[in-house]
């Protein structure tokens, strides 16, 4: 009875963590908007920027036509693709070759210059989305580990990042509401100056208006006892 409690126990767990990979899995691709979000370093070519092993995290939802000199982006290198193969790269882009339609060229960091097929040129159609995020050195997980406990510990410290992230982002949110709030208040507290100022401007002109005829009350009356003694 216990050996089957155990292994009753032991399949509920394994399918509990196997929807909870699936559901992380699927918030990834949403929040980055690609089927694919995450690639592992395999050579050289952009150290030190990027080494081998780190992993990149892309942003697919970052439209090609955002995508500026310096942005460091993953395509699929135009010559292979263009014979069916889907060989993936990732560069830093150097030159905006065209933009009606947009073509790019790239260059590795550590290449002395951009290699043609590879580097160029790259259209909208080999653009795979830009590199946001990198996760030093968890690649070697994958050469390590057997599956499945990599892609559990990769799914983890991933989701740990898109956590913080949709937290940053809230935090942004809620940051932003304050200072409209504090501008509204601000808003509020100036028309109420704006109207107490006006108010009191109105009261000292009445006051001065009421001055100024007292005096001239003053005055006729004095003119009119000069002349009944003339």
């Amino acid at each position: 009875m216990a050996s089957k409690k155990t292994s009753k126990n032991l399949i509920r767990d394994a399918v509990i963590i196997g929807v909870g990979i699936l559901i992380i899995w699927v918030g990834i691709q949403v929040i980055f908007g690609t089927s694919n979000p995450f690639y592992v370093v395999s050579s050289g070519s952009m150290i030190p920027e990027l080494l081998v092993y780190d992993v990149i995290v892309v942003k697919g939802n970052i439209e090609f036509e955002e995508i500026e000199k310096g942005d460091i982006i993953v395509f699929y290198a135009p010559a292979k693709y263009d014979r069916g193969i889907e060989r993936v790269i990732v560069h830093r882009v150097n030159t905006i070759l065209d933009e009606d339609p947009r073509v790019i060229q790239t260059k590795g960091d550590a290449n002395p210059r951009s290699i043609a097929g590879t580097d160029y040129p790259i259209t909208e159609r080999e653009y795979l989305g830009k590199v946001e995020y990198v996760v030093p050195q968890i690649g070697y997980i994958t050469q390590i580990l057997q599956p499945p406990i990599n892609y559990i510990i990769i799914a983890i410290i991933i989701g740990a990042m898109v956590a913080k992230q949709v937290m940053n982002s809230r935090k942004s949110v809620t940051f932003a509401n304050k200072i409209e709030l504090s501008d509204t208040r601000l808003e509020k507290t100036d028309e109420a100056n704006t109207k107490e100022q006006t108010d009191e401007a109105n009261t000292k002109e009445q006051t001065d208006d009421k001055v100024l005829d007292q005096n001239e009350n003053t005055v006729d009356g004095k003119k009119s006892v000069g002349e009944e003694k003339e």
